[in-house]
């Protein structure tokens, strides 16, 4: 008999919205930013990018630091920036109808860990984010509240918000680091991989299915 729940938490980049974090690394190769291997990827990533993600640093202070990687640091505001937005594919129509159908039984809320760049290019790319977010109940964004994944106080903080329970909140997310903090604050978690979303989300909802 799975677990019960009544909340559903979800990612939104590699989930409901295509990444391709390569795009990006090729990009700043491109530009000449040295070592962005060891600076950036999906398990880990340099200070700058938490600074960033978290709303610690600002835009302009985010492209100084990108330009201080590079020998000849003459690059404009559009180069980086575009560089930086290149991982951003597209939103997944049938995530959308499938996040429709779990919000007629499920109180959702969405949490990523994204920035202004992104969010502001995300939004721009696609005209139907804005019914996308209406689906959640609320949608935390790292960049605004101060706080990212994987840090098991991030997970506590949108449950306390919201007068959640952990047993009773699934959380979905294609990172395993961010799996392993929320499995830290108590929450049931399922590890989104590359079967696509509908696939994954009937795994998850049959592991973690209500008892009838």
């Amino acid at each position: 008999m799975g677990k019960q729940f009544r909340n559903i938490i979800l990612d939104l980049g590699g989930v409901l919205f295509d990444v391709d974090y390569h795009r990006t690394l090729d990009d700043f190769r491109v530009l000449g930013v040295q070592n962005i291997d060891e600076k950036y990827s999906k398990l880990s990533q340099n200070h700058v990018f938490d600074d960033l993600e978290t709303g610690k640093i600002s835009q302009m202070q985010f492209r100084d630091q990108v330009r201080s990687w590079i020998p000849e640091p003459d690059l404009s505001d559009d180069m980086i920036d575009d560089a930086w937005n290149a991982m951003l594919i597209g939103l997944q129509e049938e995530a959308i109808r499938m996040v429709e159908s779990l919000s007629k039984e499920y109180r959702l809320f969405l949490l990523s860990n994204t920035n202004a760049f992104h969010l502001s290019k995300l939004k721009e790319m696609e005209a139907s984010f804005d019914r996308l977010e209406a689906l959640f109940e609320c949608c935390y964004y790292s960049h605004q509240i101060g706080r990212r994944k994987p840090h098991p106080s991030t997970f506590t903080y949108v449950l306390e918000e919201n007068g959640l329970k952990a047993g009773e909140s699934l959380f979905v997310d294609d990172s395993p680091q961010h799996i392993e903090g929320a499995l830290k604050a108590g929450i049931p978690s399922f590890h989104h991989k590359d079967e696509g979303p509908l696939i994954a989300f009937d795994k998850a909802l049959q592991e973690y299915r209500l008892p009838t």
